[in-house]
């Protein structure tokens, strides 16, 4: 035997006793969850755990073992609190949950030849968007602002709206994730479009005949280094980049300029003087596909929810901690302020799953008894390019 095999057979037994008192442990949480049941004590008592915590970093001297130490008891805890809700169901009539196993019982199939909605003008990205996830003879219609496309849907006028949440040089949509937390709606899919700004004016008009040029907010955003360059140049925010083309293409002004994409110009007439102005050549938008109902399709492997969290300490680190112990994957978190209650927040989280698996139920089950308010959002396939 070597002197690695004799390490190794040596972790194997050091192991067997963690395994053993380990389960001594959860054994004895066990008898703690029946007593809390019949007392009606809350599972989480957070001064309790800072202070298991501190005892037991405070077995070791070695800074690094400190913190090694704080992220093992942190994970026994979170095991052992789910434990105890097991048997305490404390939330077991949380609404949020109530709420998805109804949207389950009332989900529909894909709608065949849907009525699509997006936000702007033919020819903006969102059209794209809809066109790359439904086909290119998608029924199809802009309206001008996002919350006439969530109204849209909520008259029945459209079967599903295609919006933008999140671009990879500015970040987040804030007003469409605002609309998500308002309307309970459902993403049942999302897409991802390459967002390759162009600067366009009427034809013949040379560069330096610009004055103003024209955008949505996030085109004026994302191509703010080539503007920076034309600093006598007045930007102007518009409703969409297709809009702006639209706009100029009406005016007749040739001191105006939009930036938005190459179709843009080709449906407006418009020329182009510049490509690729935004300042990320890796620059992408992500959409998501709305639904009034929920629709569970093919190969879904991502879930998007949103909770807001109880005023006590600690609340944010358990639920992340529930994501650490069932291994799933945290693939985004927002936050987002409550309008009308000052320094609140709704936080948006997307993570890998599949709703209909069977370990889910307990984890879904366990954040909407860990959270003020849970909701999930939908459960789809994530966009691979």
């Amino acid at each position: 035997m070597n002197e690695l095999e004799q390490y190794r057979r040596e972790i194997d037994r050091i192991d067997g006793e963690l395994v053993k008192l380990f389960l001594e442990r959860m054994a004895v949480t066990g008898q703690v969850g029946e007593y809390k049941r019949a007392n009606g004590i809350p599972v989480l008592d957070a001064s309790r755990e800072k202070q298991v915590i501190a005892a037991k970093t405070a077995l070791t001297d070695d800074p690094a073992r400190k913190a090694d130490l704080a992220a093992l008891y942190e994970s026994i805890m979170a095991i052992s609190r789910r434990q105890q809700r097991h048997l305490v169901r404390e939330g077991d009539s949380d609404p949020g949950y109530a709420a998805w196993a109804a949207a389950m019982k009332n989900r529909r199939e894909p709608v065949p030849g849907p009525r699509v909605v997006y936000q702007g003008e033919p020819g903006c990205y969102s059209e794209e968007a809809a066109a790359g996830f439904f086909g290119p003879e998608v029924d199809s219609r802009g309206l001008a602002w996002f919350p006439d496309v969530f109204a849209a849907l909520e008259r029945g006028e459209a079967d599903y709206a295609v919006l933008p949440v999140e671009n990879s040089s500015t970040g987040s949509i804030r007003q469409v994730y605002d609309l998500l937390s308002q309307y309970n709606y459902y993403i049942v899919g999302e897409c991802q479009v390459e967002v390759r700004h162009c600067l366009m004016a009427l034809p013949g008009v040379k560069l330096e005949d610009i004055k103003t040029v024209y955008s949505h907010e996030q085109g004026l955003m994302q191509s703010e280094k080539y503007l920076d360059e034309h600093r006598d140049w007045h930007r102007v925010p518009t409703l969409d980049t297709a809009g702006s083309a639209k706009q100029v293409a009406g005016s007749g002004d040739r001191t105006a300029a939009a930036i938005c994409s190459r179709r843009a110009a080709e449906i407006y007439g418009l020329h182009i003087l510049a490509e690729g102005v935004n300042y990320n050549a890796m620059n992408h938008t992500r959409f998501v596909v709305v639904s009034p109902v929920l629709e569970l399709r093919p190969e879904r492997n991502k879930i998007s929810a949103m909770f807001r969290l109880p005023h006590q300490s600690g609340s944010l680190h358990e639920i992340l901690t529930i994501f650490a112990v069932q291994g799933l994957n945290l693939l985004k978190i927002e936050s987002r302020p409550i309008p009308g209650r000052g320094w609140e927040y709704l936080f948006f989280l997307d993570f890998t799953g599949d709703v209909a698996a069977p370990e889910l139920d307990g984890v879904l089950h366990e954040l909407g008894q860990l959270a003020a308010e849970f909701r999930i959002l939908g459960n789809f396939r994530g966009y691979e390019p």
